[in-house]
């Protein structure tokens, strides 16, 4: 049987890109296709040298670990290495997923000809099997996720807190966002994401209705009182969104942190957190007023 080298070659950039493609799409990562397809072409390149046997330590199971974590840094560029460590468990996931169908096609289209060498299914079936194979895994596992997401309960994500600073406090709910890793750069302490209306009774409004200045490092408008108390409890947060890439929060310090979770109402503490604050509403309906990290709870 005869196989070409480029046809395998591309099989496998198609496979893997939509494996990264899907990945990325779960995640709610920022595309960049250019990524996508290096990383793609160097699983392709990867399987096209074991296919040859040009390397004896193929089938190294480190080396297969370290080609992963190369794809997966070139497809995404994960800036922390919790956000590298969840974006390869499902980078593995998905492909489990692309792996099933394809094995299950394989069987369906019945190839006249088939062999597997050095762990790899090689056969006569047309590249469209492969696409269709693809789209296949692509839809199901986009549809999985959804209707898990669906079945998760919007009221089993939001929980109250009570937050204390000096010896102030104010309670509000919070969603409990399972892709907040919301942390202060320097402790790398999490951060609670709150509404700034919510604050006025416990921070001085010289601080609240001056954030963008603060920011900018004008204190102009801080009586020095203000200034010298609260100035050492204050913290940059850079973060990223939807619609702002390199945007910047103010933080303070706060004593405590106590969270009543579930319909139980599960206590749980933490002390020396890290308030973000957002100068606008979370919710239109005001369903919750902060976000904390799955860290919390």
């Amino acid at each position: 049987m005869t196989i070409y080298i480029d046809v395998v070659l591309i099989e496998n950039l198609i496979m893997n890109y939509i494996i990264l493609l899907a990945t990325g799409l779960i995640l709610k990562i920022k595309i960049k296709h250019i990524r996508l397809i290096i990383g793609s072409l160097l699983g392709a390149i990867y399987t096209i040298i074991g296919y040859m046997g040009i390397l004896e330590i193929y089938s190294s199971f480190i080396l297969k670990i370290i080609l992963s974590i190369m794809i997966v840094y070139i497809a995404y560029y994960p800036q922390t290495l919790k956000k590298m460590w969840k974006e390869l468990l499902f980078f593995y996931l998905t492909s489990f997923v692309f792996g099933g169908v394809a094995f299950s096609l394989i069987y369906i289209v019945k190839p006249q000809e088939i062999i597997m060498k050095n762990g790899l299914f090689l056969g006569t079936y047309p590249l469209k099997t492969v696409i269709l194979g693809a789209i296949v895994a692509f839809v199901i596992i986009i549809t999985a996720f959804k209707i898990i997401k669906s079945k998760i309960s919007k009221k089993d994500l939001i929980c109250e807190i009570t937050v204390e600073i000096e010896d102030k406090k104010i309670s509000t709910n919070a969603l409990i966002d399972t892709g907040n890793m919301l942390k202060e750069p320097i402790t790398n302490t999490p951060v609670v994401v709150i509404e700034r209306t919510l604050l006025y009774d416990v921070i001085p409004k010289e601080i609240l209705n001056h954030l963008e200045e603060i920011i900018g490092g004008d204190f102009k408008e801080i009586p020095e009182e203000i200034k010298n108390k609260y100035v050492s409890k204050l913290k940059l947060i850079p973060y990223s969104s939807l619609g702002k890439q390199n945007g910047i929060l103010l933080g303070i310090k706060a004593k405590k942190l106590i969270i009543l979770k579930g319909e139980e109402k599960e206590k749980i503490e933490k002390e020396n957190i890290i308030l973000g604050i957002y100068d606008k509403s979370l919710t239109k309906k005001g369903e919750y007023r902060a976000i904390i990290g799955m860290e919390f709870v």
